[in-house]
């Protein structure tokens, strides 16, 4: 395998482990509501509501009883893509 194509999986493992845990982070932060101006947390919900937005539409029935999976369903996702990318580079 070339070395670049080694690099952009590696690269793109990388991005997909930050983006689960953007994900795992903003979820969490809907359960203590904290102050909607603060920065960082504008940070993180401007990272992670497109894809939990688009998951929500594309899937309404994972909102059950008021409660959003929409996270998990997206962050096991992202894991797999990230489990296929890892057997490609051979990690």
């Amino acid at each position: 395998m070339s070395i670049l194509v080694f690099a952009v999986l590696n690269v793109l493992h990388m991005l997909l482990w930050a983006y689960t845990w953007v994900i795992i982070i903003a979820a969490l932060l809907t359960w203590v509501r904290p102050d909607p101006s603060n920065p960082i947390v504008q940070i993180f919900y401007r990272l992670s509501y497109p894809l939990l937005a688009f998951v929500r539409r594309k899937l309404p029935f994972l909102v059950i009883n008021g409660i959003d999976i929409s996270p998990l369903v997206v962050v096991i996702v992202l894991q797999v893509f990230d489990q296929v990318i890892r057997f490609y580079i051979g990690v």
